[in-house]
């Protein structure tokens, strides 16, 4: 058994029955509970899976919820508060980035091999992060229940034990089975990690919650623990998901045919199977009158206002899936006709940029297949390198772009650099030092219809992306509408607010044995 840390701050630990539990926003909302009593509170995930991922200040790669969860806490984002970061590369397993640098690209049994590895370096950064706070909130991944991986687990229990955590297990009743799932959780953990359960929270629920009170009474008595609560659906929260499951699931926004409404704008998103950082259309889920949907085959694609070619993780793939599913020339015949026809809009970021080129090349085999022929919309060609490219980055708009001086910004994480063939396209935005951020083509009347970007997050500029969506309204002859801010301090106020009413602070207070006036 892992001796305990000798950091002095209180810990504690959401774990949950599965994936997706809404473990992540749990601790978001603790964050931010016990933060605004003045305790000084940080946010540690020992090993995240996900392709949605930030940059710090200093170019280093961490999972998205934990930036989120910093800022929950005023705090600037640390990659110690995610030592561990693992993105699924398809048939090779996934990379590892360790404090926030790649590592290697490693299958299951090389993972296995590195463990031991990896668990010192997640122990560094926990007391090295620690040592400065009261409280630290830490998340789990998926269940601690999964007994095939009990062995080389470093993120439930051993990392729960190693911090002398009290854990707090959530269960999504939205799905259903919660009760059988927190019972078969309970039974399936070791004597010993079941001491370490504190209590039992019910999340994501929709009802009236007296129906509950004889489950609640039943399960209480069976597994010795108390519910500490009963944590209600948070509709339209507007903050940035773990990962993409539920979007994959439908959750955030429906896969739906074209918009038939008069007055509302038409965004299409390609589902791309590698999709990754998809939080970065999350600003236009804030804007009124914008339907966004995912597309997943050509004959769902329509013709919407604005076509948004996402992120990737393995750009080769995900272009044999847009020519097995003939959405690649679905793509190109879209982009003809706003060519030709002065409307609509193309858009790829990151890896939709690299498909919008003419070639992908991958000499070191990072992504399996070593050439892709691209979409041939943009002379531009891409070819693979081991350095990865982590940074942010900020600019402004030029006049190719339409309105220019508006600034742009956002970060970049890739190992692809694409290079012009010629100077057909134009340079969108550029940073202070005068570097391109953007290119993109013109229609005959000067107006922009195709670009792409390296940049992730650059919807969340007010200013930009409320020009972006003005000048597509003015295409349908619709009236401009004012930007709907993207912020999300009022969200996290606003989770904040509605989990403590379903977990009273005080209770955390008590189980923490801490006194907070």
């Amino acid at each position: 058994m892992p001796k305990a840390t000798a950091c002095k701050a209180k810990a504690l630990m959401i774990q949950g029955t599965c994936s997706n539990a809404g473990k992540s926003l749990l601790v978001t909302a603790f964050c931010r509970m016990l933060s605004r009593t003045g305790l000084r509170t940080v946010p540690f995930k020992a090993q995240n899976m996900s392709l949605n991922s930030f940059v710090t200040r200093g170019g280093e790669e961490m999972g998205r919820a934990q930036a989120l969860q910093a800022e929950a806490c005023w705090l600037e984002p640390d990659v110690r508060m995610n030592p561990v970061l693992l993105k699924p590369v398809a048939s090779k397993g996934s990379q590892i980035l360790l404090l926030g640098k790649p590592y290697g690209t490693l299958t299951s049994q090389d993972f296995q091999y590195f463990q031991k590895d990896l668990w010192q370096t997640v122990k560094k950064a926990y007391r090295e992060l620690v040592a400065d706070y009261d409280v630290v909130i830490l998340e789990g991944a998926g269940s601690p229940a999964e007994i095939n991986l009990r062995r080389h687990d470093i993120v439930n229990m051993r990392m729960a034990r190693f911090a002398n955590a009290d854990v707090l297990l959530a269960a999504d009743i939205d799905r259903g089975g919660a009760f059988a799932a927190l019972l078969g959780t309970m039974q399936l953990l070791t004597p010993r990690e079941r001491t370490l359960i504190r209590g039992l929270i019910l999340n994501k629920f929709r009802g009236d919650q007296t129906l509950l009170q004889p489950a609640l009474k039943r399960l209480e008595k069976m597994t010795k623990r108390p519910f500490f609560g009963i944590v209600p659906w948070i509709p339209d929260l507007g903050l940035p998901d773990e990962d993409s499951v539920s979007l994959k699931q439908g959750e955030r926004f429906p896969s739906a045919k074209p918009a038939k409404a008069i007055q509302q704008l038409d965004f299409a998103f390609i589902d791309l199977p590698h999709l990754s950082n998809a939080t970065d259309v999350d600003p236009l889920l804030r804007e009124k009158n914008l339907q966004l949907r995912i597309v997943r085959s050509a004959k769902d694609l329509g013709e919407p206002d604005c076509l948004l070619l996402p992120g990737s993780r393995n750009t080769g793939q995900d272009l044999a899936f847009l020519a097995q599913t003939g959405l690649d020339q679905a793509i190109r015949n879209y982009a003809r006709q706003a060519l030709e026809h002065g409307r609509g809009m193309l858009i790829g970021i990151c890896g939709g940029l690299q498909m919008l080129g003419t070639t992908l090349d991958d000499p070191l085999g990072l992504e399996g297949k070593r050439h892709c022929q691209g979409l041939g919309l943009f002379p531009m060609k891409t070819r693979l390198t081991n350095k990865k490219i982590l940074c942010r980055s900020q600019g402004l708009t030029t006049a190719s772009f339409g309105p220019a001086g508006l600034p742009v910004f956002g970060y970049e994480i890739h190992h692809g650099e694409s290079s012009l063939e010629n100077t057909t396209l134009q340079t969108l935005f550029r940073d202070k030092h005068g570097k391109p951020l953007g290119y993109g083509l013109l229609d005959r009347q000067g107006q922009l219809r195709l670009w792409g970007t390296y940049l992730h997050g650059i919807f969340d500029s007010d200013s930009f992306r409320n020009a972006l969506c003005n000048s597509l309204r003015r295409d349908r002859g619709l009236t401009e509408e004012a930007v709907s801010p993207y912020e999300r301090e009022t969200a996290l106020e606003r989770l904040a607010d509605c989990v403590e009413q379903a977990i009273p602070l005080q209770k955390i207070l008590a189980l923490l044995d801490l006194d907070c006036h």
